[in-house]
């Protein structure tokens, strides 16, 4: 499907704005039902209540699910979705910039989990499938519903579980109600850099009514937001080893210290219009637009270490292999003053409409649009003493790692001084800065058809069979350039335009260095200072890419509820029949000798196939409340979309093959080769032609709920079979006649056979493995043992092991799965009663391999360490005083309030890479709701 194809966003958006505000103006024509019928209400109100509509929602679903409900309208128990889920059992959040973003489902990253939006799968800003949840205002939905076991009319499910954002349907909502919120934001350090604030705000306003006697509802929401975060980082180069007094010890390559501050700015709308004339019909049409821009400044100073001038550091102090202290003499650092900003818009509207035929009959089809577009822009600035390595004034640092592996510095220049620190290239990269502006734009649209049969007096409560059609494309495209020069002027070298100085200096005492030069970077780059050089290199043209999947799944699903004995049993069994047509285009990009130019051709594959996922979901009631849940599932997850890339680099190795100063003589000297895997020619890439990540699933699952459902207690065990598991870069040989051929000449390789022998690494599908865990949960409310007022007091806490096999097909040993940790933990104690509400939680996972930006703004997996995130809230409700005060409730929530460090860990020294500190974010804020 092309985009010419696809729906247009803005005509979908404008009707549907139309048709809301058509219904919003006829309104007071509209006779109103003010009268509520508590059988057709649902009002969730008071923390209490969420938890116990979520356990109700658990408790009443043949599926294994977890879920999370809305206190009140406009009120998810916490402030971002994201920390909502990672707090159900067996899901754990990864942090970026210290919120929360992407989820882990059962140990499977983010990239196995499907989310939707009212039951309708949604795009990614990210580069791949998973979803990056704070797209979505938490303050405009109802609940979150996470399918861990899918059914066959589940067709957006994932192979680790489908996540489904809801929101609030008018009519079954059954009343009017307004909820207005605010709250003032701050982090608890002072702005990081010059120039920038640590404070911000958000509001959220609801509104919820039905008209013409009940047939007609609306709702609509508006939420905003300013979010700073406030971050110090470490990020070492890397660990390699030198010799001291005959031992092999690891020393600091280098090092990127920042400070950075950032500010997310969101707007995000959402409507929804209900029409349900008679009992047979009813159709809804839901829209959902979202903006948001998340501005960074970044600054810092890189420093050479041993892989720059200073080479192994004097006087240095060995414990257990590793340098811990010493002098890095001669150090000639590069001032960083750096700009992120990331702008995404998404859209999705959906509509949907059920007939009951008569009966037995009811007919339903749904259609659905989601697009996103996201461009981010990363502006690199370098500053230094002189241009090139050598030149200009140096430092001698002394260094010593303190107790989280982190160096702290001591030298002697000042790096805050303009007239010391130029504008230039201090390292002899050959670049003075560097800019990069990614762009991806992800589009999808559905369309699902069904027919359900129910039927009475029989062990089959309904059959449902069905076809749901998808298209989804999704393009990236990499647009980088040098900063090459200074406009106006040949000199290397160049003071800061005083006018973009900043006066306040950015503090870097917390690793030694003190205050360095701040200057607004992003004001100087766009007044034209900057010589720019388009950088048309293959790494960056492979960097852009087009998948196109087309994915039809037809399914057939089969409800039971009857009795097995004495025993209760609910459940379904069914079978999903999914054809997919997948493609990529992009670049093959090579080199040719005759213009010493890389030259790309463009590339297009792909490939057809089909899966039978059958599956059952049985629910047996043992006795009243307890119930033993069985499951079975054959699941799929498509390859990552960067891992199905159209594109690929033909990769010469210059110390074995290359050509003379003529340009024509080649060389070809194996004798070079420093190991048995190097050759002359290799290729690194995509492949468009993967099949999915599939799972056989096996779950059991045990809950008894008690106290009316207020609470529960659960154990439950999983067992995943993976095949076809996909493995990032896998190495295998290449016959390069073809290639090398043309580039070398038929003659050249005829005589040198073994030029045409070389490697190429793309992803490729290998057997797979297994995976198993066991989850435990409760939640222990205190009115079942504790006098008033302590019966206010509950607990809901969870723990999960899980274990995975899955072997790496080049060294035949066992290898992670990328979000897997083995233990996740959750605990969460709270007060509520007469209005007052108290709670502290703490969430715990244990190291885990995960994505982090890596050099050149790619995605890296690395080992993250151990993490346990504490938040808090408190907060009164006005209750029945009789005043205007009724519906008004204040509070007080404290984020990351032990500010936990994020840490990522060097395989070989078992020091940091990554060390990163955001300190606590707290909010003040009031609601109001009548």
């Amino acid at each position: 499907m092309s985009r010419k194809d696809s729906l247009d966003r803005r005509w979908l958006m404008g009707t549907a704005a139309t048709g809301l505000a058509m219904f919003m103006a006829a309104a007071p024509a509209m006779a109103q039902d003010d009268e509520e019928d508590d059988g057709d209400v649902v009002v969730v109100r008071g923390l209490k209540s969420a938890i116990q509509q979520s356990i109700a929602t658990k408790a009443e679903s043949t599926s294994i699910v977890e879920a999370v409900s809305a206190e009140d309208i406009g009120k998810l128990p916490d402030v971002s979705i994201a920390e909502s889920l990672a707090r159900l059992p067996g899901l754990a959040a990864q942090r970026l910039r210290g919120r929360a973003q992407v989820i882990s489902v059962r140990g499977l990253g983010p990239d196995f989990t499907t989310a939707t939006l009212n039951g309708r799968e949604q795009v990614t800003a990210g580069d791949n499938r998973g979803v990056e949840f704070d797209q979505f205002p938490a303050e405009l939905l109802s609940s979150v519903l996470v399918y861990k076991t899918p059914e066959a009319s589940l067709v957006a499910a994932g192979l680790a579980g489908t996540a489904d954002l809801r929101t609030i349907r008018p009519l079954a909502f059954g009343s009017r109600a307004v909820a207005v919120g605010a709250r003032y934001e701050w982090n608890e350090q002072d702005a990081l850099n010059a120039g920038t604030e640590n404070d911000g705000y958000r509001f959220t306003a609801s509104y919820v009514d039905q008209f013409a006697d009940g047939t007609v509802g609306i709702v609509l929401g508006f939420a905003t937001q300013s979010t700073p975060t406030q971050s110090q980082r470490y990020e070492s180069w890397g660990f390699p080893t030198t010799d001291v007094m005959g031992e092999q010890a690891f020393v600091i390559g280098g090092v990127k210290p920042y400070s950075e501050t950032r500010d997310l700015e969101r707007d995000a709308f959402i409507g929804t219009l209900e029409w349900e004339p008679n009992d047979t019909f009813n159709t809804t049409l839901d829209v959902f637009y979202s903006e948001f821009e998340d501005t960074g400044v970044l600054r810092g100073v890189e420093l050479p270490l041993f892989w720059g001038s200073s080479g192994a550091p004097t006087n240095p102090v060995v414990e257990d292999g590793v340098i811990t202290s010493g002098t890095f003499e001669g150090v000639q650092g590069v001032l960083r003053n750096d700009n992120r900003f990331r702008s995404a818009e998404l859209f999705s509207v959906g509509w949907n409409g059920k007939w009951d035929v008569n009966d037995h009959w009811q007919l339903e089809a749904d259609l659905s649009h989601s697009s996103v577009d996201r461009l981010d822009t990363d502006l690199e600035t370098y500053a230094g003493t002189g241009n090139g390595g050598g030149n200009g004034a140096s430092d001698d640092l002394s260094f010593m790692l303190n107790s989280d592996g982190v160096p702290i510095f001591s030298g002697s220049l000042d790096y805050s001084d303009p007239s010391l620190f130029l504008l230039t290239d201090p390292q002899g990269w050959g670049q003075v800065g560097f800019i990069k502006r990614p762009e991806t734009e992800d589009e999808l649209e559905a369309i699902r058809l069904s027919a359900t049969r129910s039927f009475d007096d029989t062990w089959i409560d309904s059959v449902e069979v069905g076809v749901n059609f998808t298209t989804r494309e999704k393009n990236k495209v990499s647009n980088e350039e040098f900063l090459r020069s200074f406009a106006g002027t040949t000199d290397t070298a160049v003071p800061v335009p005083s006018q973009y100085l900043l006066s306040d200096s950015s503090d870097f005492g917390w690793i030694g260095i003190g205050p360095i030069l701040s200057f607004d970077s992003l004001g100087l780059y766009e007044s034209g200072f900057y010589n720019t050089e388009v950088l048309a290199n293959a790494d960056v043209v492979t960097k852009a890419w087009q998948v196109e999947e087309d994915v039809t799944t037809w399914f057939a699903q089969v409800n039971i509820n009857t009795q097995w004995g004495q025993i209760p049993v609910r459940g379904n069994f069914g079978v999903q029949y999914v054809e997919t047509d997948q493609s990529s285009s992009g670049q093959s990009i090579g080199y040719d000798p005759s213009t010493d130019t890389n030259i790309a051709v463009p590339f297009t594959a792909g490939d057809e196939y089909s899966e039978l996922l059958p599956s059952f979901n049985f629910s047996f009631e043992l006795a009243p409340d307890t119930y033993l849940r069985t499951a079975y599932a054959r699941t799929q997850a498509r390859a990552r979309m960067d891992d199905m890339r159209g594109s690929l680099a033909v990769n010469f190795n210059n110390m074995i093959c290359g050509f003379e100063m003529d340009g024509v003589t080649p060389f070809y000297t194996p004798e070079n080769a420093t190991n048995a895997n190097d050759s002359c020619l290799s290729t690194s890439g995509g492949d468009p032609t993967l099949r999915p990540y599939l799972a056989d699933s096996y779950d059991l699952s045990f809950e008894h709920y008690f106290a009316d459902r207020t609470g529960y207690v659960s154990i439950a065990a999983f067992y995943k079979e993976l095949s076809d598991f996909v493995f990032p870069n896998f190495s295998r040989a290449y016959d390069f006649t073809t290639e090398a051929n043309a580039i070398f000449g038929t003659d050249f390789v005829t005589m040198n056979p073994g030029i045409a022998v070389g490697t190429t690494s793309t992803p490729t599908n290998i057997e797979g493995g297994s995976m198993q865990g066991i989850e435990l949960a409760t939640n222990i409310p205190g009115e079942m043992f504790l006098p008033s007022p302590l019966d206010g007091f509950g607990v809901f806490a969870s723990y999960s092991i899980t274990d995975s096999e899955i072997e790496n097909p080049l060294t035949n040993s066992p290898t992670p799965i990328p979000g897997l940790s083995e233990e996740v933990a959750n605990v969460t104690v709270y007060y509520e009663k007469n209005g007052f509400q108290a709670r502290i939680s703490q969430r715990y996972r244990s190291e885990f391999l995960g994505e982090v930006t890596g050099f050149g703004a790619g995605l890296e997996t690395r080992n993250v360490g151990s993490e346990k995130v504490v938040d808090a809230q408190i907060g009164y409700t006005f209750e029945d005083t009789g005043t205007r005060l009724d519906g008004v409730s204040i509070l007080l929530q404290g984020q990351n309030i032990t500010d936990e460090e994020f840490v990522t860990i060097d395989d070989a020294s078992g020091l940091p890479r990554n060390f990163e500190t955001y300190g606590a974010t707290y909010l003040l804020g009031i609601n109001w709701r009548m």
